[in-house]
């Protein structure tokens, strides 16, 4: 029998042993540690699966529907009709009007996503690739970062949305999306393939809806943009809290198929109450996208789509979105890809630009780094130490850097950083960090912490007055009042404690008297203490930190904002 099949008494005996490279077992047996590191050949050919290789894969232009055609039928497969999705965008946005006033603005507010994965979703999915963007020369400046969440009632297409500009921005390869594409095939669920880049675990995919928060990443020419995919049903709407309060802007995905949207319009749909609850997040900025156009039903019907437009901006507007500066409408289809990076042929009275343009062409956000900081915590784990997850509202952050956190005051130190997954030295305002923290054990954290930094606490406590708009409530509300509170990235049972007065809502004016009770669509001042000690600020301070809603029996209730922290009295 060959020595070399049999395990050694000791290591040591092998050391000489020299692997021959002709067989194949001597992969195993013999462990050469001077071998070259592997490097990949980055100019090699795609690989092709050989049920693929009968027609050329690179031609069969985006993933639209087209792609589920049966292998046969490959070679014959008609481009989509957004074009080749690898032309030269850069040309096409030169040549595009600016957006201008062509395309009126959208309604109020849009929102529509499915935050499905956790932040892990990149890195379980074994094929798919880290992102193909150039490494930027270390003394080009950094691009500004937005975070976008995708809101909209269950089944608009968030997911689907953010799976297409995933591919059509290179984030996920083609050899990927074909083997969703064939394990969604399997299941009878062709048309889902695309969400799966976003909804990575197995739940989510077998009844294909969102319920944590996915996250992905991606770049255009000027700009690094986080996805937000919030769920969309009603059951996880604390969790779309969670995505709308990182975002700093909102896209409200709409199903203009018909039935569809009146479903997420009606009262009980997602629609009316995405759009509001992004607005009290503190979303600016609301896109609209109406999505599903190439639906038979709709087929890109200009009557259709003003018709959506005509139903939601009048909402929008009692949300407190800005008709002319902060909304957004434009039509596209998530499944084809049409109007999302290039202009779509089958929609020539469109005039505005396709979606991912649009994004790149905003005005930058003005941000301060120079603030104190304040990073909300969104989730944490433990992986060679504590980990937490959060966005950067303000003031940067660095390695090494002494942070406290609050309420609990614990000092801690940053070991390392990431931002969307990348390590880095620092970080501004508005990033997505993941922060490696020393002197801290996980258990001691809750989602809702503050970090901060020392010369500058974040304020904390239970008792605080605000200023609440009853949105829906069948009955009256009394002192005593028991509701679940959302702020910044915190869940916390509330009681309403006292009414200080009704407020005019056209006026502005304060009541003299008490209030016994408020009732829906009135405005009032109350006095709210919390079951725990909770991190906030004024609305005057620091808005980001001091707006809120209220829910209860799975509704939102209200939304507020903090006008003064009250002190405990020992």
């Amino acid at each position: 029998m060959d020595s070399r099949d049999t395990a050694p008494d000791s290591w040591e005996q092998e050391d000489d042993v020299e692997a021959p490279t002709d067989e194949l077992q001597s992969a195993f047996t013999g462990l050469n540690v001077n071998a070259k590191p592997f490097v990949p050949n980055i100019n090699a050919p795609e690989f092709v699966p050989t049920f693929f290789q009968k027609g050329p894969p690179e031609n069969t232009g985006s993933n639209g529907p087209e792609t589920v055609a049966s292998v046969e039928n490959l070679e014959t497969v008609a481009p989509v009709e957004n074009g080749e999705s690898e032309m030269n965008t850069e040309e096409t946005w030169e040549q595009k009007d600016e957006p201008g006033d062509s395309e009126p603005g959208g309604g109020p507010f849009g929102d529509g996503g499915t935050a499905e994965d956790s932040l892990q979703e990149m890195e379980e999915e074994e094929e798919v690739p880290m992102p193909k963007v150039a490494p930027a020369p270390p003394d080009a400046p950094k691009k500004e970062h937005v975070n976008v969440v995708f809101i909209g009632h269950v089944d608009a297409g968030k997911s689907t949305i953010g799976g297409q500009i995933m591919y059509l921005t290179g984030m996920v390869d083609k050899r990927t999306l074909e083997k969703y594409e064939r394990e969604a095939k399997e299941k009878n669920r062709e048309t889902w393939y695309l969400s799966w880049a976003l909804d990575t675990n197995q739940e989510e995919r077998d009844k294909g809806k969102t319920v944590e928060v996915g996250r992905a990443y991606f770049e255009t020419e000027k700009k690094h943009f986080t996805i937000l995919d919030a769920p969309g049903h009603k059951s996880f709407v604390p969790n779309m809290i969670g995505g709308a309060s990182q975002a700093d802007l909102a896209v409200l995905v709409i199903s203009a198929r018909k039935g569809e949207f009146e479903t997420g319009f009606e009262k009980g749909g997602q629609t009316r109450e995405h759009a509001m609850l992004a607005k009290t997040a503190g979303v600016k900025h609301l896109i609209v996208l109406i999505n599903k156009m190439d639906d038979p039903t709709v087929n890109w019907s200009l009557d259709r789509y003003e018709e959506c437009k005509e139903k939601l901006v009048p909402f929008l507007k009692k949300v407190g979105f800005n008709p002319k500066k902060d909304i957004y409408f434009m039509p596209c289809s998530g499944l084809t890809g049409a109007n999302l990076k290039e202009p779509a042929d089958c929609c020539s009275w469109y005039t505005g630009l396709p979606f991912i343009p649009h994004l790149d062409s905003l005005p930058n956000l003005n941000r301060s780094s120079d603030g104190p900081v304040r990073l909300p915590i969104v989730d944490k784990y433990k992986d060679m130490g504590t980990v937490i997850l959060g966005k950067l509202e303000s003031g940067s952050i660095s390695k090494a850097q002494q942070l406290v956190m609050m309420p609990n005051r614990h000092t801690v130190e940053v070991l390392s950083l990431l931002s969307d997954d990348v390590e880095t030295d620092d970080a501004a305002p508005g990033e997505n960090l993941k922060l490696r923290l020393k002197g801290i054990e996980e258990e001691e954290i809750l989602p809702g912490f503050i970090l901060c930094n020392a010369e500058n606490l974040c304020h904390s406590g239970r008792t605080f007055d605000a200023q609440i708009v009853i949105i829906e409530h069948k009955s009256i509300i009394c002192p005593g009042y028991n509701a679940v509170l959302h702020i910044h990235t915190c869940n916390e049972e509330v009681q309403i404690t006292a009414l200080i007065c009704l407020v005019d809502k056209k006026t502005g004016e304060k009541s003299k008297t008490r209030p016994r009770f408020v009732k829906q669509d009135q405005v009032c001042i109350a006095r709210l203490r919390t079951a725990g000690t909770i991190c906030l600020e004024t609305f005057k301070d620091f808005p980001q930190m001091g707006r809120f809603t209220l829910r209860d029996e799975g509704k939102t209730i209200a939304i507020g904002k903090v006008l003064k922290l009250v002190p405990e009295k020992d």
